[in-house]
C-alpha cells in the first residue's frame, strides 16, 4: 500500500499572546504568571488525597506551558514532530477578544500576518484558516483580508463565544464569499471547550450541530466542519448511560446523535464533522468510531484531526494517540478519513508535495 499523505484538519498555534488576560478566570492571573505555583497546587493536592484536582491542574499546567511558547513557530515545530514526513496541517486561529475576560496582547490580525508567515515558509505543509468574531467591529473585512490578500484557504467559527452561526453578518458578508471559492468552514461543535458571556444553555445552543442548518442550505457550495463530532460530554453519555431510540427528543438532544443523523440523511451533502480531540480522549470510544463508520454516508464525510496542541492536556502523546486510531481504525479507513477526505473538503486535487523539513519551517 503506498503510503498516506496525513492531512490533520484540525490543528492551534495560538499562544497566550492571543488569549485573554483574565482567561479562564481572574483569580487564576497570578498562576499564568508564574506557572510553577500550579505544579505545587497539583503536588499539594495530590499528597491530600484529591487526585481529581490535581489532575486538572496537572492539564492546566501543560496547556500553560505550550501556550507560553515565544511564537506559533515553535508550537508548529513540536506539532511537525508528531507526525511523519509530509504530513499537512489545518492550522486554526483563536478570536478570543469578545468574550469581555481583557484584552489580548496581539491582535487578531497579527495573529493571521504570523500564520499567514508560517504558510509562506512551508507550502504545503502549513494550510491556514481565518477566525472571526461577527460580533467584533471589522470582522468581515479581516476575512477578506485574509481570503484574497494572504490566501487563506477557510474560517474558523467558535459560536460557544456567544453568536449564532447564522449571524446576520456571516450571512450576509462572510459566507457568500467563501461560498463563491467553495472554500471550507471549521466550527466548534460540542459541550466542551470555552463558553463567553453566555450561560452554558444559551452555548449549548449556539454549538448545536441543527444551529448550522440555515447555513448549510443557505450555501451549498462552501463545506462545513462541525468538529470534534458531538464532542466527550455526549459521547459518554451515549455509551454509559445509551439513548432512547423511540425518542426524538433525546436523540436530538444529543449531539453526536444529531450530528450523525444529519450526515447520514443525505439533506446536508457540504456537512462534515472531524474526530479532533474527542476520539484522543477515550480508548472506548474507538471501536464505537469504527462502527458508526460502517455508514457509507458518515465515512465519507468524516475527517481526522486532532486538536493539538489543546490534546497536549492529556497524559499520552499526539503521535501514540494518532497511531493508536490509525491502528484501530485500519490502513484503509484510516487513509479515508486522513487522506481521502481532506483533499475533497479542501475542494483540491491532488497534487505533488512540496518538500520541507520541519526545522526550515519554523527557522
Amino acid at each position: 500500500m503506498t503510503p498516506i499523505r496525513i492531512t490533520n484538519c484540525h490543528t492551534h498555534t495560538f499562544t497566550e499572546a492571543h488569549i485573554p488576560s483574565r482567561y479562564p478566570h481572574w483569580g487564576l492571573m497570578p498562576f499564568k504568571r508564574a506557572p510553577v505555583l500550579v505544579r505545587g497546587l497539583a503536588g499539594l493536592a495530590r499528597l491530600l488525597g484529591h487526585e481529581g484536582a490535581a489532575d486538572g491542574l496537572r492539564r492546566l499546567h501543560r496547556f500553560q506551558a505550550e501556550a507560553r511558547a515565544p511564537g506559533q513557530a515553535a508550537i508548529l515545530e513540536r506539532l511537525i514532530a508528531q507526525y511523519p514526513r509530509g504530513t499537512r496541517f489545518v492550522v486554526l486561529p483563536m478570536q478570543m477578544a469578545g468574550m469581555g475576560q481583557g484584552a489580548c496582547r496581539a491582535t487578531l490580525a497579527a495573529q493571521h500576518d504570523e500564520l499567514a508567515d508560517l504558510a509562506r515558509a512551508c507550502p504545503g505543509i502549513v494550510i491556514p484558516f481565518a477566525a472571526c468574531d461577527p460580533r467584533l467591529p471589522g470582522a468581515a473585512e479581516e476575512v477578506r483580508r485574509c481570503i484574497e490578500d494572504l490566501g487563506f484557504r477557510g474560517l474558523k467559527l467558535y459560536p460557544r463565544l456567544g453568536y449564532a452561526p447564522d449571524h446576520p453578518l456571516l450571512m450576509r458578508e462572510v459566507y457568500p464569499l467563501l461560498d463563491a471559492r467553495g472554500l471550507a468552514v471549521v466550527s466548534h461543535c460540542s459541550r466542551g471547550g470555552v463558553t463567553g458571556n453566555v450561560t452554558r444553555a444559551e452555548a449549548d445552543a449556539l454549538s448545536h450541530p441543527r444551529a448550522f442548518a440555515p447555513v448549510l442550505r443557505a450555501f451549498p457550495h462552501m463545506q462545513v466542519n462541525l468538529a470534534h463530532m458531538g464532542g466527550q460530554t455526549d459521547w459518554e453519555s451515549y455509551i454509559a448511560e445509551g439513548i432512547d431510540p423511540y425518542d426524538p427528543q433525546a436523540r436530538a438532544g444529543n449531539f453526536l446523535i444529531a450530528l450523525r443523523e444529519m450526515i447520514e440523511s443525505g439533506d446536508f451533502p457540504n456537512l462534515w464533522t472531524d474526530v479532533s480531540y474527542t476520539l484522543f480522549q477515550s480508548e472506548a470510544f474507538l471501536p464505537f468510531l469504527r462502527l458508526f463508520l460502517d455508514h457509507p454516508a458518515l465515512r465519507a464525510r468524516t475527517l481526522f484531526g486532532s486538536d493539538f496542541y489543546m490534546t497536549r492536556q492529556e497524559a499520552l502523546s499526539e503521535r501514540a494517540v494518532a497511531v493508536r486510531l490509525r491502528a484501530g481504525l485500519g490502513e484503509a479507513l484510516f487513509r479515508q478519513i486522513a487522506e481521502t477526505n481532506p483533499e475533497q473538503w479542501l475542494g483540491e486535487a491532488r497534487v505533488a508535495q512540496a518538500g520541507c523539513p520541519a526545522r526550515a519551517a519554523v527557522a
